[in-house]
Parts: C-alpha cells; structure tokens; sequence
C-alpha cells in the first residue's frame, strides 16, 4: 500500500509525493526546499520525480534534487526540460514502486502537457495543471478543443480515481463555477464545504473523477445548464462543447 502526500510550496503549490517502502516520488517539485525537509524528517529515499509540463514552478527543484538522489526523472519528451532521463509520450507505461502508470498527453495549458495514472487500489491521477478541482488551466499554449479533448480523457476514468492537482485554487473556481450554474445543487454544497475548508487553512485536494463531473463547468461542457450559461455571457450560439469551453475559459479569466 502507498500513501500521498501534499508538500506545500510557493503561495499555492502542492509537490505531491508518492510514499512507498520508504521510497519517495515527487510529483512537480518547483521548489527543492520543502521536498529535502520533507525527506529529511521522515529519513526517506527520493528514488522519482515526475514532470506534467515545462513551467518553472512544476520543474525549478529538479536539479537541486537529483544532486540529493541519483533519482529517476519522468517527463515530456523533447529537450527543453533539463534533467529529465525517462522521456514520455501518450500511451506509454512505466512502473514505479511496483504501481503502473499511464501516460496521457492532455495540451492545452501548455502543448507539452502529460498526465500520469494509476489503476491502483485506488486509481490515482496526476493531472498538473490540465484539470483542477472545479476548473481547468489557462491556455497559455493550447485551444479549447484540445483542453476539451483532454479533459475527455479524465472523463472516461473510474468516477473513484482521485484527482492531485498541482494548485490551491478550489474556492475561486466554484466561485466562478457558482456563476455558469447556480442551480447545480452538488455544486453549491461543495463550495461550502471548501469555503469552510478554507477558512481554517486546510486542503481542498484530492478531488474525484466523479466530483468534478458533478460540478466543474470545464468537464459539463456537453450540458444544456452549462451551454446556456455560455450562450448568455456571449451573447451567441455557441453549441459545440468545444465552442462552449472556449467562451467558459475566457469569462473566467475575467472573472
């Protein structure tokens, strides 16, 4: 059996680590510091790292922390991400303390963006910045469709697999998603429970597959609520889910 822990960093980071047999996987270390500590007080072996994309925040730890462990480090293929020595594409596997994963290229956030699961026990998703609890990264590189392709992908995962997400940013995307579907019952009672969460500093993470397809705008792009909210904020005739995301991501960076 393995455990998951949240390793907080930067104002709203999370390095989530993989804990099994006194092995250790990182996932996205921007910041190398809390990981040693982390490391250090529980006298634990960094043998992983895995990288979802390129931005400094998910990759800045990533050579301090293979001098600390001659580790293995997992990620987009290509050679724009230094230290990475296991390069990976859609469809491929790999095993990392007897668990395997999965590899999902989800772009849109950034086109080098991958996805890491795992039909363990408990299916676990390593999702980065593609999807979070009640939103979605920016296109920062990507289109709507292929965010929405991507996020199609988590849709056709066990409604049980838990979903680590690389950022704090619950409270604000039920805000927002609040706006788009003020009548999704499942919704408003889970933007109080995170509100409440909130207050007293505690993590929102993880998520559900099942969770989010119940309340995050960016997974119900194919529902009639979600296309009018779109349609009313545009003010055209959006239909196509691809369409509707685009319209829901640009009110949302407004928001």
């Amino acid at each position: 059996m393995f455990e998951i822990y949240p390793i907080r960093a930067f104002s709203d980071n999370y390095i989530w680590t993989l804990v099994k047999d006194n092995e250790v996987t990182v996932v996205d270390p921007g910041d190398p510091k809390p990981v040693k500590e982390f490391l250090e007080k529980r006298d634990l072996t960094l043998k992983n790292i895995l990288i979802t994309h390129h931005h400094f925040d998910h990759t800045g730890g990533i050579e301090d922390l293979i001098n600390l462990s001659n580790c293995e480090v997992y990620g987009p293929h290509g050679d724009h991400i230094k230290g990475i020595n296991k390069k990976l594409n859609e469809g491929d596997e790999f095993d990392i303390s007897n668990i395997k994963f999965n590899v999902f290229s989800t772009p849109g956030h950034t086109l080098d963006h991958l996805s890491y699961f795992a039909n363990a026990e408990e299916p676990i998703l390593f999702c980065g910045d593609t999807l979070f609890s009640g939103g979605c990264g920016r296109l920062f590189e990507g289109t709507p469709k292929q965010m929405l392709e991507s996020l199609s992908k988590f849709s056709q995962l066990p409604s049980d697999t838990k979903v680590f997400c690389t950022h704090e940013y619950t409270e604000s995307n039920l805000k927002f998603a609040v706006e788009v579907e003020p009548n999704n019952t499942l919704l408003n009672e889970k933007y109080s429970e995170v509100r409440k969460l909130r207050s007293e500093d505690k993590i929102t993470l993880p998520s559900s597959i099942g969770t989010e397809l119940n309340i995050n705008p960016f997974m119900r792009c194919h529902q009639a609520s979600v296309i009018e909210a779109a349609q009313a904020y545009s003010q055209t005739q959006v239909n196509e889910a691809d369409e509707v995301l685009g319209v829901i991501r640009g009110w949302k960076d407004n928001f």
